[in-house]
């Protein structure tokens, strides 16, 4: 690991904790009080810190209030497990049955109930499980660096210690589908089948353009998680409105702290060329890696959505490219193994169809799970 590298993880580790606003509001105010000791012409600058420690100290207040209402207001739904000297949350529902347990993942870095619609459609049809990966939703924050390849470790120590039996079918949307592809190449014993939703793929990092918005993501992660600290977030749900019933609402609410966002600045550094050169060994799947594991890629057949990245774009023939690119690219995946499908989302849709057409998605993958039950019979 280069040495910024590990001064950014160690900024970060500090960062992600609630009460570190109330100890860097105690650094202003210990300068201002030696400025004041420096005599009468330091008086106004001692006291400009003294008012800047305070208004620090007063927000990263309104921030521990928010995170104890929050905590009173919303206790873990699932059970929390230890995983290593920091706890996870599992949320577990439905009959496993004959048929393998399904375990979600959401896209970017969030919490697990990113997909409770499509849980909550599947649990009366199958053994549907959510996982918090850590820093996200109800889980610590855990170590740092965060890496796709440490949170698959994760990922099966959390099920294991929940209970959780093997075989799973793990399906995983966009940056979470990078992550179950990695976890299932860990442990193919452990995975009947693969369900990957738009994935992220690798070489859409290493060889595509320069995407603005994902070089930014850590920086902007790491702003977000100094706001939070110093209470410069929404009070949700200030007149108790019935946002207990809305698990979006719920996971937005509990993720107002800095430690989702110190996690995804941490761990989207692999969305970077300098990251996936890094860090690619361990977090790609590469060309028959999977085997014969049943994998199903369910993605889009045109760039729905995405028409803003190529209007950007003068010359024709370059933005033709860019679209052949980010057409193909994900394909990779159905090389990771010799039993591999396509399967093409609605028409209409783009890379947030698992929230768009939540029961096409669920009846992909409870086809993928009759197929390992009618593979089951058969040997």
């Amino acid at each position: 690991m280069r040495p910024g590298t590990r001064v950014t993880d160690t900024m970060l580790a500090l960062l992600g904790r609630d009460g570190a606003g109330s100890a860097l509001a105690l650094l202003p105010a210990a300068v201002g009080t030696w400025c004041v000791t420096l005599g009468t012409g330091w008086w106004i600058l001692g006291g400009a810190l003294w008012a800047v420690a305070l208004a620090l100290g007063l927000g990263s207040l309104r921030h521990l209030v928010h995170v104890a209402r929050v905590r009173g207001r919303y206790p873990p739904p699932g059970r929390m497990v230890d995983v290593g000297g920091h706890r996870m949350h599992v949320v577990a529902e439905g009959e496993s049955g004959p048929r393998p347990t399904v375990v979600w993942m959401p896209g970017g870095h969030a919490g697990g109930y990113a997909m409770h619609r499509l849980h909550s459609l599947a649990r009366c049809r199958m053994r549907s499980v959510l996982v918090d990966r850590p820093g996200t939703g109800w889980s610590d924050l855990g170590p740092f660096p965060r890496t796709t390849a440490g949170e698959a470790v994760e990922l099966l120590t959390a099920l294991e210690r929940a209970g959780e039996k093997a075989p799973y079918v793990f399906v995983g949307h966009s940056f979470g589908g990078l992550l179950m592809a990695n976890a299932a190449r860990r442990r193919p014993d452990l995975v009947a089948g693969l369900v990957l939703l738009d994935p992220t793929p690798p070489d859409a990092v290493a060889f595509g353009p320069a995407l603005p918005g994902m070089r930014r993501a850590p920086r902007d992660q790491a702003v977000l998680a100094l706001r939070h600290l110093f209470g410069l977030h929404p009070l949700a749900d200030r007149k108790g409105t019935p946002a207990s019933d809305d698990p979006a609402r719920i996971l937005a609410t509990i993720e107002l702290r800095p430690k989702a966002n110190c996690a995804a600045a941490s761990i989207l550094r692999e969305l970077t060329p300098g990251g996936i050169t890094r860090d690619g060994w361990h977090t790609a799947v590469h060309d028959g890696e999977l085997g014969a594991l049943p994998l199903l890629l369910v993605a889009p057949r045109d760039l729905t959505g995405g028409d803003a990245l190529f209007d950007a774009v003068d010359d024709p023939q370059e933005r033709a490219r860019l679209r052949h690119f980010f057409l193909t690219v994900r394909e990779r995946f159905l090389t990771t193994s010799s039993n591999a499908r396509r399967i093409y989302t609605p028409e209409g849709t783009g890379h947030d169809f698992p929230d768009v057409v939540p029961e096409f998605v669920v009846r992909v993958v409870d086809s993928l799970l009759d197929q390992c039950e009618a593979g089951t019979r058969k040997t």
